[in-house]
Parts: structure tokens; C-alpha cells; sequence
């Protein structure tokens, strides 16, 4: 049986987050420059997009690019960029037929005029008619999104638009990145490292933490039916006691 067949389509997680880790290391075992695994890297996303699709899933996060991927070398960013540009017009229509909406979270502005051109134009297109939100977080970090927010609510105290004694955790969410977007229940992360890299700090302090040495060139659909059978398999208490949730049930 097949890890798809295994799956309990009645308790899906609604948003998984993905850490696609382990490109470059894929190419370097093989002999090849970082940028083909890298290109290998984007059809493991295709496929995986495909499988969340599939079953339902209604957002899939992908950390795609983050402010610290800024500090890698020139020629390598380059590639990607151009990579980025190349695969989004490449697979809009696809998009479109499959009812998938593109959304960004980061500081789009940090990018290439071409690449935020492409990805403003994707996303007009496919902002209605959508079963499934796919987010890119592009030049994102979770320090930056962070200060962001402090810097913002701060402001917005000070312009008396909003009462310091109000402020509580869902103020905050209100001024993230992901404000549209509600908490992965899910985060995987590929390539064997057990670290969440500046990633959806705030909005991961309940999800479910799924970890695999797999590189992600090599991380199919099976891999992500795995590792939604392994979510499914796991007791989300939220601070209560398993009889509790026993109980409630």
C-alpha cells in the first residue's frame, strides 16, 4: 500500500511549510554545479505541489529564497533569480488549470525588477478560481518579518490607531507577512538538518515538525504522503493532557 492510500483524507493538515534543504549537496554528491541541483530542486517542487493538490492540502509554503541566501555568491544568485523567473512563466497556465493561486511572502522589493514583474503577473492571474494557495517565501526571514511587525505596530501606537493595552498575540499575527494565512499545522524540512533556519518562528509554535535526510531533488510525492501519514499519526494537544482530548472527542 502506497503512502497516498494510507492517508485519512478527513484530517488533513490545512497548510504545510516546507524547508526545501539540500540542493547544492545533491549536485555536489553527483560531480555537478550547484545550480543543477538547484533545477532538479524546482521539479521536486512541481511534484510536490502536484501532490498537495491531490489530496487537498490548502496552502503549501515553500521557503524558496531567504534575506540570507542574499550573502551567497553572485553567480549562484544570479541563477536562481533567473531560475525563479523562468519557472513561474513556465508553469502559470499549469497553475491556472490546477486551480492553484500563487501568493508571496518576504521583501518582495529586495528582488530583481524582472523576477517581481513575473511573480506580480502569475498572481493576478491566478488570485481567483484557486482550491489550492501556493506561498513563496521569497527574501524572507523571520527576524525580518518580525521587526516588520514591532516597527509597524509601533508606528500605528504612536499615530494613536491602536492602544498599547490592546496588543496581544493575534495583534501580532495581524502584522506579519502571513496575516491571510493561517499557521502551518506541519513543517517539513529535507536534507537530514534538524533546525528551523529562520523560518515561521512565530507561526510554528504549534506545528508538528517533520524531519528527513532525503536531499530535496531526491523528496517526491511518496515523501510528502510519508510525511502527511506521519502528521496524522501524532496527538495535537495544544497544552491539554491526552485525556482531555480523549474526552473532547
Amino acid at each position: 500500500m502506497s503512502f497516498k492510500e494510507k492517508i485519512d483524507l478527513t484530517r488533513l493538515p490545512v497548510h504545510v511549510a516546507i524547508i526545501m534543504d539540500g540542493n547544492g549537496r545533491w549536485a555536489k554528491n553527483r560531480g555537478l554545479e550547484r545550480n543543477v541541483g538547484h533545477q532538479y530542486g524546482v521539479i521536486s517542487a512541481t511534484n510536490v505541489v502536484e501532490a498537495a493538490c491531490e489530496i487537498g492540502i490548502k496552502f503549501l509554503t515553500l521557503y524558496t529564497f531567504s534575506t540570507e541566501n542574499w550573502n551567497r555568491p553572485k553567480n549562484e544568485i544570479d541563477a536562481l533569480m533567473k531560475l525563479l523567473v523562468d519557472s513561474i512563466h513556465k508553469e502559470t497556465s499549469r497553475l491556472i488549470e490546477n486551480k492553484i493561486r500563487l501568493m508571496v511572502i518576504g521583501d518582495i522589493n529586495a528582488l530583481p525588477e524582472i523576477c517581481v514583474s513575473q511573480l506580480k503577473e502569475t498572481m493576478l492571474k491566478t488570485e481567483t478560481d484557486y482550491k489550492t494557495s501556493l506561498v513563496l517565501a521569497l527574501s524572507y526571514s523571520s527576524k525580518w518579518e518580525i521587526v516588520n511587525a514591532v516597527r509597524n505596530i509601533a508606528k500605528d501606537v504612536k499615530d494613536n490607531l491602536l492602544e498599547l493595552q490592546n496588543i496581544n498575540d493575534l495583534t501580532i499575527s495581524s502584522y506579519l507577512a502571513t496575516k491571510q494565512i493561517p499557521d502551518p499545522e506541519l513543517l517539513i524540512r529535507t536534507s537530514g538538518e534538524n533546525r528551523i533556519s529562520n523560518f515561521l518562528l512565530w507561526q510554528i509554535a504549534y506545528s508538528e515538525l517533520y524531519f528527513t535526510n532525503t536531499l530535496w531533488p531526491d523528496f517526491g510525492k511518496e515523501d510528502f504522503f510519508k510525511a502527511i501519514v506521519d502528521y496524522q499519526k501524532r496527538e495535537r494537544r495544544f497544552g491539554k493532557t491526552s485525556e482531555q482530548i480523549a474526552n473532547k472527542e
